[in-house]
């Protein structure tokens, strides 16, 4: 017999977790990309913020919150019409909007909030998004299989999630570790199918990314509106992620078993540096600085620099000095000219 689900009241979170039937590893890197670009489709429809998620090959975790339903603001029809193609096929997306012009051209405007209504009922709910989600998933890899029948073991479970900081913190570490756990990397930055990695990545979804991590610090839970800022939101994020994330030896005593995860040395550097990124970690990532920076270097360096181009023309005649502050890690005594301050590390 099932178990009924557990909701929660007004805004609340959820971790869903759905598995492959007979746990068969299916999900290639494509197929991922799919399933993400799915995923963030249904998101920015349904009205639910990914807070994060992890892509494994034979089962996804995903940290969900659900809107309280009341204060869900509706699809305005140019909104709406944006966000059509992106969750409809071709021929029904354009059979929709068909219909809204056929209404419009009658100056039936109850037809047209009758269309619009029809996709309202489908948002702001954890049931529906799952199982659209699973259902879009279905069809994409029953079509490139070329197979029929069902593609989730079973309906998909979930956890109702209460809204604190260190609720939301410890269950967002555990989906980002997920890979960590399996040994398939050292790092949960090196794992190109969950939301730690992607709010990194620098690239389209980071900042969706981002925002969704930024939900679970305890300013944006008492104010849904407020705007995180990733370089506050990174550096925590990172120090919880791998202090949760530690490895562990078996304890016969507590009967606890062993874990992979980082070594203590690592927990601590990272804990040490407020979890700021070093720089040996964040070179390998795309770091715009030595694309865009157009100087880099040590202070006097870049001073100097400056000062040459300057008195040659080459450079802001009205600007005081030349060396900036770089972002996104610990980079010691290193300047640059450009305050770059979107996607620095990609």
């Amino acid at each position: 017999m099932r178990t009924a689900r557990l909701l929660g009241e007004g805004r609340s979170f959820y971790h869903c977790i759905s598995r492959v039937v007979d746990r068969r590893m299916i999900f290639e890197a494509k197929d991922k990309g799919i399933f993400r670009k799915m995923l963030r489709d249904l998101e920015a429809f349904m009205g639910v913020r990914v807070v994060t998620y992890c892509f494994m090959t034979n089962h996804f975790h995903l940290l969900l919150e659900i809107p309280d339903g009341e204060e869900l603001a509706p699809l305005s029809e140019e909104a709406f019409l944006e966000i059509l193609p992106r969750i409809s096929d071709p021929t029904a997306a354009r059979s929709v909007k068909e219909e809204l012009g056929r209404a419009h051209a009658a100056g039936n405007e109850e037809a047209v909030a009758a269309v619009l209504a029809r996709f309202e009922r489908r948002r702001g709910s954890l049931s529906q998004f799952m199982k659209e989600l699973k259902m879009r998933m279905t069809r994409y890899m029953n079509k490139r299989l070329n197979r029929t029948g069902t593609l989730w073991e079973s309906r998909y479970k979930s956890v109702l999630v209460e809204g604190s900081e260190l609720a939301l913190l410890t269950v967002a570490a555990y989906i980002d570790l997920n890979p960590v756990r399996a040994g398939i990397v050292d790092r949960p930055e090196d794992y190109f199918w969950c939301g730690y990695s992607e709010a990194i990545s620098g690239t389209r979804g980071a900042k969706r990314a981002r925002q969704g991590l930024g939900v679970a610090l305890s300013e944006s839970l008492s104010d849904s509106e407020l705007r995180t800022d990733w370089r506050r939101t990174s550096a925590r994020y990172r120090q919880f992620l791998y202090e949760e994330g530690e490895a562990r030896e078996a304890n016969e005593f507590t009967k606890e078993g062993s874990r992979r995860g980082f070594s203590s040395d690592s927990v601590a550097a990272v804990v040490g540096s407020r979890g700021q990124m070093p720089i040996q970690a964040v070179v390998r990532h795309r770091v715009r600085y030595f694309c865009d920076g157009l100087i880099l270097g040590r202070l006097d360096f870049v001073e100097e620099a400056f000062a040459r181009g300057q008195s040659s023309g080459l450079l802001d005649p009205n600007r005081e000095s030349g060396a900036r502050k770089m972002r996104g890690a610990n980079w010691g005594d290193l300047r640059t000219y450009r305050d770059l301050r979107k996607d620095v590390i990609g």
